[in-house]
Parts: C-alpha cells; structure tokens; sequence
C-alpha cells in the first residue's frame, strides 16, 4: 500500500539509499528550525527574467524540442531507460529531459495497460502522486498574490473548527506550516484515512480526526513526511478561491499554464481517453490494480496527491519554472516562486547521500524538496501511490531538469533512473550506468531487510472458536469502526469506512495479524489486543508485519477500545 512520498532518497519514497534516514530519524534530528519566508533573503532568481529575450518565449514544451543530443548521450538514456524497463519488469513508462530550457530527450514505452497492446505515448495521463502537492502551493501562491491569503495567517482564520492535538499548536499553526512536514505528526501519520482507495473519509473527516493523532515530536522541531495537512491546505485554498479545490486547479493553474491533459477531481475516462493503469507485480507478470471506472471520483487526496498528467503537460509544468515567460511571471510572482522553492525546514542528510551526491544540505519548500548534489542545486519531488511512481527534477542553474512517470512497481526503478538522470546534470563523466546503481540498490536493500528481520513464514488459519475472547466491534477516534467478528468459520477484521482494509486473521508464530484480501493493501498488521481491566474494555493495538512496509500504514497511530459485541 505505497504512497506519496518519496521520503528520503534523492529518487525513493519509503526506498532507496536513504532508506534509513525516512524510519531512523532519532539518530539524524536536525538542529536548526525552519525560517519563515519573511526571513529568507535568498537572491531572487526569477527577478532577471521579468523582461525576457525571445529565445525564451517559446511555445509549450513538446514543440520546443529545438536542440539535439550527441548520439552517445542518447544512447546512454536510453540505455538508461531499457535496462529500468527489463530489469524491474515495468509494463510502461514515460520520461523527458530539459536542457538550456528546452526538451531534448522524450522516450515512451510499454502499456498503459499490460497485455493491452496499448501504447504509452506523450499522451497518456498517470498518476503524478505527490508531485500534486507542488501544484497545491503554487494554487496558494496565486492566492497570496491576490491578497486572499497570508503565508503567516493562522489556519484556524479560514478553517475555524481544525484542531491539533495540543491547542497551542491549534492557534499557531500558519497556512505555511501545513507545508512543510514539521507539524509534530509522526511520519505519514493519518494517512490510512487517505489510503486504501476508495474510502468513505472527507475531508471534513480528516479536519476533524487531527485532534485525536498524537504529535510525535515537537512543533516545527523536525521534518516527517504527511500527507493529511495538504487536505487541509486544499480546504484553505477552498475557503479562500470560493470554489471547489478542483475548479480552482483547473482554473488557476492548468488552464493559464496550458496544461491541458491534466486532470483533477472528477472526470470521464473515456472522453479524456489514454489514461494508464496502475499494475502490481504477481509471479513476474504485471497485473492491473483498481482499474479505473468509466467515470474517475474526485479524492479527498487530491491537493495531496491527486492528479493526474501527461508527459507533455508535465514537462511545460517543469519549464514554466526553469524558463517562464512572461506571461507566466504575471500568472505566479518571482516572489512567490522563490518562496515555493526556497529552503524552510531542513531534512537530515544520510551518510550514504553524502558519500555519493556530495550533500551538505537537504531541506523541504512549499511542495519542493532541494539539495545541494555534487556542488549543483537540485529542487524536486517524487510521487507513489500503489502501482505509480513519478519524478520531477529541476536544476534551476542550468535551466535543466527531467521528468519520468512509470505505471507498475517501480521504487526501484525510480530510484535508478533518477539516479542516472540526476547524474546527467550534476556530474556527467560519473561513467556508471544503470546497472551499476541497480547492483548498488541491491545490496542496500539486502542489508536493509536482513537487518529488518521481517517474518518469513507464511501464517496459518485460526478457527473462530480460538478467538471468542477479542471478537466485537472496536472504534478508533480517527479510523473510526472496525468489525472483528466471525464469517463462515474464520473471523475477519473489516473497516467501516475503509473497505479494502478487510481480510481474516490468522496467526504467525505466537502472534495474531490481519491478513488483507486486497493484494494491493500491504503490509499485514499485527493485532495485539488487550483483555479488559477494571473499567477499562478489551484494547487493540496494530503494527506493521513488515517494519519496512509503507509508512502510510500508520497501524501503529490507532488506538482501538471494544465498544459493543458483533451484530447479528
């Protein structure tokens, strides 16, 4: 059950070389707090583009493929590309490289849907997952410059009834802190109200169920990754735009900039047409995975991770910030582009991304993270949901940057070929190919999982009779309901308002777990409950099978009491 991310790694989410630094925080806590945008006095880069040569009024991105590379240096991303393709068994893919601000390199291959014999081209929409969440604060952005809004408003201005956990939080936390990650959620907390999909949770909902999620550490001390504050942000820009977040994307943002295969919140996919499918890797083949209906729902995830893209939109997305033109500096500030892009919370920076990028410094904007890599400033954002992974890259020095989206299972692969992309702009005689920071991330992950120490075994069923003493139904003040009660001979568990978190439980080694049916709902979860004491009822815990599973499975955040015996 992958999701937005990319935490950690330069390319990965939960994955990658950074592994350790997205779970072992405690052992790399940064020291210094975020500065808020009035104190950063960062050189405005876009300010010497308010009046621009020609050259740079090009048109959209796909007709502005006027350089060429040297024949080696294609051959060498494709190569790039191919090797991905084989040896992560991807089913399609899409990637675009940005040079001196103008495409010269675009490269499709695959299925949208594998065994199809549907081709993924420039136009096919994926899910860009978390690379949403840069589309969100440029829709803030635009509202600021409008004088809808302030960075350093409270949020509780436009949304009286949001509530943290502690109530000093509650009345300080700025439209700007909901940015960030450093709000004292623990990592990807709340997300299960997000994730599986489809679920019954609004936003309204997940407002609501933030008072009952415990911070994890102090207010703006730390950065941890969280999707939930992005919901609320889209409910600022909502409160603020006086329309719907989708109308406003819409509005604001994909039709000033021309992108114009984007998509967000509800729509038809056979009118819109080349859309790609999520897969999901079974005995070495791709399988589908929630193929879409014929009408796609608007998510509470959108302004999270939502939308969806195309290569060409999303290419013109990277050079309107890399190249803008005129037009589009009056659509979006210099102001609040250096302000989406500048450092405000920093992010600890691993022994092994010192070691191979050279990183010094590693900080999260308004959407953006950016790092110092081999003496080149980097400013990026990957996406993943399950079956999705996208990358977007800019190096706003070299007017350079790449973008790929892949629709299967691909953290690897992302972390891979954002490598070898990555490369291309900050250290290009590197000389190592694909392979060579595959057998790289090989090794990584081996020792990573060893050290794990997740089960192995597969576990068995219980008989109902076995499990009499925890049977009923249980309620989490932010999950809300959950049914643990028998069915034709085995209990289950099974959520109200999130139905594919549904399976039997079944024991491994002394211990209980929930097995989900859905095969794309992963990693299992222990069950750990608790016999009733005194006034206390029957208690249940979870955790994660896997200690490396998805952080977005955030079993470890609820905290269940029995509240009634199994309805009839």
């Amino acid at each position: 059950m992958q999701r937005y991310l990319g935490q950690g790694s330069i390319t990965g989410a939960a994955g990658g070389r950074d592994a350790a630094a997205c779970r072992l925080h405690d052992a790399l806590k940064p020291t210094t707090r975020a500065a808020t945008p009035a104190q950063h006095h960062l050189a405005p880069r876009w300010l010497g583009l308010l009046v621009l040569p020609l050259a740079l009024l090009l048109p959209p991105a796909w007709q502005a493929q006027a350089q060429t590379l040297p024949d080696a240096t294609r051959a060498r991303l494709d190569h790039a590309v191919d090797t991905v393709m084989t040896r992560y068994t991807l089913p399609g893919i899409a990637v675009g490289v940005i040079e001196h601000g103008q495409v010269v390199y675009t490269r499709t291959a695959g299925e949208r849907i594998a065994g199809s014999g549907q081709a993924i081209d420039a136009q096919t929409l994926f899910k860009i997952a978390s690379n949403s969440k840069a589309m969100t604060t440029a829709l803030l952005g635009r509202l600021v410059d409008e004088g809808k809004l302030r960075w350093d408003d409270p949020v509780t201005k436009y949304l009286p009834q949001f509530q943290m956990h502690d109530s000093w939080v509650t009345a300080n936390m700025r439209v700007a802190d909901l940015l960030t990650h450093s709000s004292g959620l623990p990592l990807g907390g709340g997300d299960l109200m997000l994730w599986p999909q489809p679920n019954a949770f609004t936003a309204d909902d997940i407002i609501h169920g933030l008072r009952y999620i415990k911070p994890a550490y102090s207010f703006r001390s730390r950065y941890e990754y969280d999707n939930l504050l992005y919901v609320v942000a889209g409910a600022v820009a909502t409160a603020t735009g006086g329309a719907p977040y989708a109308t406003l994307m819409r509005r604001e943002v994909f039709a000033p900039l021309g992108l114009d295969r984007c998509q967000v919140g509800s729509w038809n996919r056979d009118a819109v047409g080349d859309v790609a499918q999520p897969h999901y890797l079974k005995d070495g083949r791709n399988v589908p995975l929630g193929e879409d209906g014929a009408v796609i729902p608007a998510l509470t995830s959108d302004p999270a991770g939502g939308i969806r893209c195309d290569l060409t939109d999303m290419l013109q997305w990277a050079r309107n910030w890399l190249v803008p033109t005129h037009a589009q500096l009056q659509w979006l500030s210099p102001v609040q582009r250096d302000v989406l892009q500048a450092p405000h919370m920093l992010i600890p920076v691993s022994t092994q991304r010192r070691r191979q990028d050279d990183t010094h410094v590693m900080a999260y904007g308004y959407g953006w993270r950016m790092a110092d890599v081999d003496g080149t400033w980097m400013v990026w954002h990957t996406g993943t949901l399950n079956g999705m992974y996208s990358m977007l890259a800019l190096f706003p020095d070299q007017q350079g940057g790449f973008v790929f989206m892949i629709n299967g299972s691909g953290d690897a692969a992302r972390t891979v070929l954002g490598d070898v992309l990555t490369k291309h702009f900050t250290a290009p005689a590197d000389g190592h190919d694909a392979n060579w920071y595959a057998d790289e991330l090989d090794q990584a992950s081996t020792a990573r999982t060893a050290a794990a120490n997740a089960p192995t075994a597969a576990p068995t069923a219980v008989a109902a009779s076995k499990l009499v003493a925890w049977t009923g139904i249980y309620r989490d003040p932010w999950l809300g309901e959950v049914s643990i009660c028998p069915q034709a001979g085995e209990v289950r568990f099974a959520a109200v308002k999130s139905p594919r978190l549904a399976g039997p439980i079944m024991r491994l080694d002394q211990r209980l777990l929930v097995h989900w049916d859905d095969p794309g709902v992963d990693p299992d979860a222990w069950l750990d409950f608790h016999a009733a004491s005194g006034n206390e009822p029957v208690t249940l815990r979870m955790a994660k099978v896997d200690p490396l599973g998805d952080f977005s499975s955030d079993y470890e955040d609820l905290h269940f009491e029995r509240i009634g015996a199994c309805r009839r």
